[in-house]
């Protein structure tokens, strides 16, 4: 899949991005900020997520209801998200309204009000979201994991904070966090849709002139000192264990990601996997069963989630851990190999028919690789990854050693840490 993609690096270092897509009517444009969760202290743990709440409360010029009904109003679609290491804030709309979303994703970002009474509201129903997650085991489970993968540093905790972190925060602690961050050496602005470079240039030039600001220092590394968990246990009222089985492994710049997302299709993907085809379909332990992996600058993890029977987990996680160590003895078939090559580029491909999609394809490129690297390249390597391609990575990854167990269940028992222990230790 070609993409008509063109790059232009302002003066004060803002990157501007375009995708062009003539055969479309509409465009997606986003504010991409290098920062997220893993660049806060633990004191100001929650607040790149807090800030994104607060853009959308009104600005010098606008009201909360004029920032949405500006988008919406006209069609469009507005929202934003917060990431580990990146910020974005971005807005679908019809060509003709290109100008004024820009308008207002910049007036956003430039010149939030951030008013006393706004942090206060905001702060309580960030709250009231972090108690919803608490009631949901398989968001529990997944913070526990996390925290057992990255201990003590920066990556292992919530992206959405604390109670405690978040009632530590004022505008002035907000305010200052924002003015270090959302500086132009920091931003990407990425468009993708019925464009034309040259005048995406000269919108950002026209709405953001006037900013300065070096770009952030880099977070604090993780290294082989970090320190990991083992396992993890809670337990709580509910009906099923929720289980979620991490391993951390390599970087994003890592050339074995390629292998990686072949190796994860084949374990659990999706439906044709091996572990949903193993633990739900022929063993019938589970209603869900996946597997996911994330990476980031410099390490990352591949993680398994599941809902299992409450009476059969340690069979269920026999049978998960079977599959794993099935990865490292033995080859994908050539059947195999073949199936999941196709499904990660046909992904890839029907994912990129959208101008949203588009959009954060090269703004993420921007952010996390310093360049756009295009989606021909990624499906060339994807097709050039070999069975023994896989089976080295699984090789090089599976281990106890690099491996966190996280589970919430109705029972925990000693002898069931005892045992999960003795599991781990086979890989």
């Amino acid at each position: 899949m070609l993409m008509d993609v063109q790059l232009s690096v302002l003066p004060d270092g803002l990157r501007v991005i375009s995708s062009a897509i003539p055969r479309v009517e509409s465009v997606t444009m986003g504010i991409w900020i290098g920062v997220g969760s893993r660049y806060e202290t633990d004191a100001m743990a929650g607040v790149s997520h807090f800030l994104e709440h607060l853009l959308f409360k009104g600005t010098k010029r606008r009201s909360a209801k004029q920032i949405s009904m500006a988008i919406e109003g006209r069609g469009g679609y507005l929202n934003a998200f917060t990431q580990e290491e990146s910020t974005c804030y971005y807005a679908r709309v019809a060509r003709d309204q290109m100008t004024l979303a820009l308008d207002v994703l910049t007036d956003m970002y430039r010149s939030p009000r951030m008013a006393e009474e706004d942090i206060v509201k905001e702060r309580g129903v960030i709250v009231e979201e972090i108690m919803m997650y608490r009631d949901q085991p398989q968001q529990v489970v997944q913070e526990l994991l996390t925290d057992a993968l990255w201990k003590g540093h920066s990556l292992g905790r919530p992206i959405i904070g604390s109670p405690e972190s978040l009632a530590a925060m004022d505008r002035r602690r907000i305010d200052a966090f924002r003015c270090s961050a959302y500086v132009p050496a920091n931003t990407v602005v990425a468009f993708a849709g019925k464009v034309e470079h040259g005048g995406c240039v000269r919108l950002v030039e026209q709405f953001f002139g006037g900013l300065q600001g070096r770009r952030l220092p880099p977070p604090p590394r993780v290294t082989a000192r970090t320190r990991q968990a083992p396992l993890v246990l809670q337990g709580k009222d509910i009906e099923q264990t929720h289980l979620a089985m991490g391993v951390r492994i390599f970087g994003r710049h890592d050339k074995r990601r390629f292998a990686l997302r072949i190796l994860n299709t084949v374990l659990g993907e999706n439906m044709s996997s091996r572990l949903f085809q193993v633990v739900r379909e022929k063993h019938g332990l589970a209603y869900s069963v996946h597997s996911s992996f994330q990476l980031f600058e410099e390490t990352g993890a591949l993680v398994v989630s599941a809902g299992l029977d409450r009476k059969r987990t340690l069979k269920a996680v026999e049978l998960i851990l079977r599959e794993i160590r099935r990865m490292k003895e033995k080859p994908v078939s050539p059947a195999e190999m073949k199936r999941a090559r196709d499904y990660v580029v046909g992904q890839l491909r029907l994912g990129l028919e959208s101008t949203t999609n588009q959009m954060l394809w090269v703004g993420d490129n921007m952010i996390s690789y310093g360049k756009f690297l295009p989606p021909e390249d990624a499906i060339r390597n994807i097709q050039a990854v070999t069975a023994k391609d896989v089976q080295e990575v699984a090789e090089s990854i599976f281990h106890e050693a690099s491996t966190s167990i996280a589970m919430v269940a109705p029972e925990t028992s000693d002898a069931m840490s005892r045992h999960l222990a003795r599991l781990a230790a086979g890989l």
